[in-house]
């Protein structure tokens, strides 16, 4: 498996990918307007997994200067038990570390309970805080 900073050649094989693991995203976490975005900033901290020229997951790092965030960490159904989503939070906690980061957040919706096992298992722990959110472009 090579873990790798995305490319722009990438872009339709992570959105497919996004397509497939986050199907009922809401309608703001438009794949390639997301991926495009990220490039413009911190791109050294979207990083796919790639097996036999396939990428078969993704995981997206950001650092404001006060605290990380990992987004779309994702691996289509077919490889998941495989460590790759392991491999891929210990790259971009790695990733995030280099930037000077002592604290990473994760949201995960509450329903996803396997998700939230997963973080557990790999340390990171339910905090109790209520998160919200604005919707700032309404189109």
């Amino acid at each position: 498996m090579n873990i790798r900073p995305i490319q722009e050649a990438d872009e339709a094989a992570v959105a497919a990918l996004w397509r497939t693991v986050f199907p009922s995203a809401p309608i703001w976490n438009h794949p390639e307007s997301d991926i495009r975005r990220k490039l413009l900033t911190q791109r050294e901290l979207f990083i796919v997994a790639e097996l036999e020229n396939t990428i078969v997951g993704t995981a997206m790092g950001g650092f404001d200067g006060h605290r990380g965030w990992v987004y779309y960490v994702a691996v289509l159904p077919e490889f998941r038990r495989r460590n790759i989503g392991r491999v891929l939070m210990e790259r971009v906690e790695h990733d995030l570390i280099a930037f000077g980061c002592t604290k990473i957040n994760i949201q995960v919706r509450n329903t996803n309970k396997g998700v939230v096992e997963f973080y557990r298992r790999i340390g990171y722990l339910i905090e109790d805080h209520v998160s919200m959110g604005k919707l700032l472009n309404k189109s």
